[in-house]
């Protein structure tokens, strides 16, 4: 899993007003929060958060965040808040973890290799782009590839077929079939003979006949 590290004050003014300012400032203020303990107001410089963002966006990350009253925390992002209008960052809501307790994650799969399949016309379905694992987040892998080389037309690859991390477990049903190569949608159309055209009296007879059924 990604680790990236933090700096933040703890933060002493409230009220919209106060935020106006602060992110006037170049600050992004914050919210830490987690068992056992009271939650805590932040500020962070934006610009370094506003990078860190960027690189861990649609990532599971571990952020050690340092506090300026000399505490350190390990935390998850569980939101940011953005203006959509100014594309700028509003409020982030951390998480305090235990790095040792394990935890689950939803992991995003990736796929190495092209299916030789895919190469003969077949075309590549995805069914599962994500798996569930549990374990401590130190060991969480960023993703689980999956090498698709040897699939050809009618081949499938379950949940299964994932390799993990030692003292990783997986929560999702293995038996679920993550990526498999088809039939290409345009062969399937030529193998579909048309239906045959009714005669048109028959086709007016049942019009009648529903007619005087009403």
């Amino acid at each position: 899993m990604l680790q990236v590290e933090l700096a933040a004050s703890v933060r002493d003014q409230f009220g919209k007003g106060a935020m106006h300012r602060l992110r006037n400032d170049g600050k992004t203020p914050a919210v830490l929060y987690g068992p056992g303990s009271e939650p805590l107001a932040l500020q962070l410089e934006t610009a370094r958060f506003y990078q860190e963002l960027v690189y861990i966006q649609r990532r599971n990350a571990i952020v050690t965040l340092t506090l300026d009253n000399g505490e350190t925390h390990h935390v998850l992002i569980k939101d940011v808040q953005t203006d959509p209008v100014r594309d700028s960052l509003l409020h982030a809501d951390f998480y305090k973890i235990d790095i040792d307790k394990p935890r689950q994650f939803a992991v995003r799969v990736t796929f190495t290799g092209d299916s030789r399949g895919v190469d003969m016309g077949g075309r590549l379905i995805v069914e599962q782009r994500h798996v569930v694992l549990e374990g401590v987040p130190i060991d969480i892998p960023d993703t689980c590839e999956l090498d698709i080389t040897d699939l050809d037309i009618g081949d499938k690859l379950l949940m299964s077929a994932l390799e993990l991390p030692d003292n990783v477990t997986m929560v999702s049903d293995r038996d679920l079939v993550c990526v498999k190569v088809d039939v290409a949608a345009r062969e399937l159309e030529e193998e579909v003979e048309p239906d045959e055209e009714a005669p048109e009296d028959e086709a007016v007879e049942d019009t009648e006949a529903s007619a005087e059924e009403e």
